[in-house]
């Protein structure tokens, strides 16, 4: 058993409050509830302004506690409820029309005490409360034989209704009566029912069946190797920095670290840390190890800055870095991340206000945001474009060309093109990226986020993020010294990959084959496909989840370094879909590399989120040039029904992105055309036109859209070159763009026109030519 816990129990009654708030604040809480029918709840309206809620459990209670969150302005409350006549009862006020309020309780039991799972009520609706979602015992997991699953709702009195075959869940779907069995691979959803409540949310469960069983056990509590720092609460302040400050001046210099080898990743365990100040450098990753952003509390800085002098004030290159899960309370009262492409920045809890750009305010090229609370305000301010995802801003100020929100509240209206902003109201599919976390025995987990559909905020803003979380038992942990043989050897006995900071050749391509793997890393983990070989092949399966690396093209052509699903892969993977984030391709700059394609993406449903395709226009010499780093397409797109969130493809030679699956949504696009291009003759499109579009959809596509897209061009070793259009689309009514921009970068060279024939050729004086719509 947990020591706290135990410590806390024993306490009794006059602590028990206290106890629960400080259990929710590490990120821990007390047993679930028994059952179901061990208590009944609910939330009436008294006034619009004012809700009361009630717990009356059936077993008399010493003390219920209820924790609270969206009430505007406050954070969560922690309230001992009052008594009467054996129901519990609490007044909540300041609240308005369509307020959430999310809320779960605490309560004695005959001397323990348990938490009840979350509940929702909307202010202001009609009244009723939200059946509590279905919960699954065992949860969704790896197991190495069948398994006989309940599935339970925390509302008396709930009916359930479920699939098995990936579809979502109806009224008219079966009836839950009884323990499930589960003999292979498969997801289950379920919703809750009850008349005169609303609706449950779909709860989702996938277990992966007799695939896990040859995996050799690895250790929980692992040898992550030389690269990774792991920082303890009880370590001195001056010794972190120490720390932190020789990686820093090791990795911050933008002429000599950033194509080197050197990779690193500061991880922090969870507590508070005074006065630390870790200013982030190339390929270094930053993350708490908090199961929740708020275990982690940085009394002082995460910083991206303008840090060299050969930088001049800009932060053009500041590339490839990191911050991830947890909180910061600003030294100056703002958190400064002053970053360009390959940087971003997650589940991040800033405790003041976010700038964005340099402290010289020079030009900046960004950046992505996701599931992150900004208490003040986001300042983007030079920053030429910038995407932010299901996130929550005190407010936003800024914007150069494109500024694309999604399921950000705090985000500005949609203006563009004057200011040049686009916001939609949510993302329409989204799953949070896995991450390492350190459980309440000092063990290291993964924890795997659930799929979200009109997605708004941060997945944590009401508590935990939904999910189900995977020991270190189950990932080959990949460090230096690890080859393609190893890693495949892990791949093959059905273990998952943590990836450790450090560059890593193969020379054979890594195959993924089993549903539901999951390959994390950390530090920038750079793969490298030896001699002309691909360097990852995905098959087409359910569920799996690619995050945190960088796969650098080989000096001998490689066909494609990453490619999802086989060639005409056609199965539905909606339910669970395969999630490629923080993954980036770099075609030379450090090696003279040579790839066809970066990413090919065949299987349907496919979620890329956040991804940079590089063709470098600059590095080490004779890394890059026009014959040199050859590299035609970025992105193909095959696959059905692929979302794109934050999408950034740059420099390739033919088109920078492809996408010939139907039902494909783009949201946020930037690029920049090939700098080096000799000649127009050079650089014809097999159509005939000149030059070759950034972003074109195939001609048999009947149904495609997007939002916020902006390429630019900057012809720099012939400006006489041009390119006809930016965006080649079919001419149909399903396919609808908006928010779409060109430039001419210092105008050298020109765009004729937007899209298809549509807009305006770049004018002089690096201004866009904006289309609000189309068609």
């Amino acid at each position: 058993m947990n020591r706290t816990l135990d410590k806390l129990r024993r306490r009794g009654p006059g602590l028990a409050l206290v106890a629960s708030a400080v259990l929710m604040a590490a990120g821990l809480s007390a047993p679930a509830a028994l059952a179901a029918d061990d208590y009944a709840q609910n939330v009436t309206q008294p006034s619009a302004s004012q809700v009361q809620i009630n717990f009356t459990p059936t077993t008399p209670a010493l003390y219920v506690d209820v924790h609270y969150t969206g009430v505007p302005g406050v954070g969560q409350q922690n309230v001992r409820m009052t008594n009467g006549s054996g129901t519990w009862r609490t007044t909540v006020n300041g609240l308005s029309s369509g307020n959430v309020l999310d809320y779960w309780f605490t309560y004695e039991k005959n001397g323990p005490q348990y938490d009840t799972p979350h509940f929702s009520y909307t202010v202001g609706g009609d009244g009723t409360t939200t059946v509590a979602a279905p919960t699954f015992s065992p949860p969704g997991g790896t197991y190495s034989s069948a398994q006989t699953v309940t599935i339970s709702s925390a509302t008396a009195g709930a009916t359930i209704r479920y699939t098995v075959d990936g579809s979502t869940p109806t009224a008219s779907s079966t009836l839950y009566s009884g323990p499930i069995s589960v003999p292979n691979s498969r997801t289950v959803n379920a919703i809750a029912l009850k008349s005169g409540s609303t609706t449950s949310p779909v709860s989702s469960a996938t277990y992966t069946i007799g695939t896990q069983a040859g995996c050799p056990t690895q250790s929980d509590t692992p040898n992550f190797g030389p690269n990774v720092r792991i920082f303890d609460p009880g370590m001195s302040a001056a010794t972190i920095q120490a720390q932190l400050d020789t990686d820093f001046n090791n990795q911050k210099d933008t002429l000599t670290a950033q194509m080197a080898d050197r990779r690193v990743a500061h991880l922090f365990k969870p507590g508070t840390y005074n006065n630390v100040h870790d200013n982030v450098g190339f390929y270094t990753s930053v993350a708490g190890l908090g199961q929740n952003p708020g275990d982690v509390l940085i009394n002082g800085d995460v910083t991206v800055d303008a840090f060299n002098a050969s930088d001049n004030g800009v932060a053009l290159q500041n590339f490839w870095r990191s911050a991830e899960n947890m909180a910061v309370n600003p030294s100056g009262g703002n958190e400064r991340w002053a970053v360009a492409q390959a940087a971003p920045f997650r589940r991040m809890d800033v405790r003041g206000g976010l700038q964005l750009y340099p402290a010289s305010y020079g030009f900046a090229s960004g950046g992505y945001i996701a599931d992150t609370k900004v208490a003040g305000q986001a300042a983007s301010v030079s920053q030429q474009q910038w995407y932010t995802r299901d996130s929550q801003l005190g407010s936003w100020n800024g914007g150069v060309w494109n500024m694309v929100f999604s399921g950000t509240s705090g985000a500005p209206a949609t203006t563009f093109p004057n200011p040049p902003e686009t916001t939609l109201a949510t993302t329409p599919v989204s799953r949070d990226v896995p991450y390492l976390y350190v459980d309440g025995t000092g063990k290291y987990r993964v924890f795997l986020p659930s799929l979200r559909t009109n997605a708004s905020g941060p997945s944590w803003a009401n508590g935990s993020t939904p999910g189900t979380s995977a020991p270190m038992s189950q990932f080959y942990v990949v460090k230096s010294g690890d080859t393609a043989a190893s890693i495949n050897n892990a791949l093959s006995a059905g273990c998952n990959l943590f990836f450790t900071p450090g560059v890593y050749h193969l020379n054979q391509t890594l195959n993924v084959t089993r549903a539901n793997t999951t390959i994390l890393g950390i530090g920038y983990p750079t793969l490298v496909p030896d001699n002309g070989v691909n360097a990852m092949q995905v098959s087409d399966v359910d569920g799996v989840r690619l995050k945190g690396l960088l796969f650098d093209a080989g000096t001998t052509n490689s066909q494609a370094l990453l490619t999802v699903g086989q060639s005409g892969s056609s199965a539905s993977h909606a339910a669970n879909p395969t999630t490629i984030q923080d993954v980036f391709f770099r075609i030379g700059g450090a090696i003279a590399g040579k790839a066809t394609n970066s990413l090919i993406v065949n299987s349907a449903n496919t979620i890329i989120d956040h991804i940079w395709a590089w063709r470098a226009d600059h590095g080490n010499a004779g890394t890059y040039g026009w014959n040199t780093n050859t590299a035609d397409t970025g992105l193909v797109v095959n696959g059905a029904n692929v979302l794109a969130t934050g999408l950034f493809v740059e420099h390739y030679q033919k088109y920078q992105v492809i996408w010939n699956g139907q039902g494909g949504r783009t949201i946020f696009f930037q690029n920049e055309m090939p700098y080096d291009v000799p000649d127009q003759a050079s650089w014809n499109a097999p159509s005939g036109v000149a030059g070759y579009a950034a972003y074109k959809v195939g001609a048999n596509v009947t149904s495609h859209e997007a939002w916020g897209l902006g390429s630019y061009c900057f012809f720099d070793t012939n400006p006489a070159v041009s390119s006809y259009h930016a965006f080649e689309v079919p001419n149909t009514s399903g396919v609808r763009f908006h928010s779409l921009l060109t430039v001419s970068l210092n105008y050298r060279g020109t765009i004729t026109h937007v899209i298809n024939d549509t807009g305006g050729t770049t004018p002089s004086g690096t201004v866009p030519v904006n289309v609000v719509s189309y068609p």
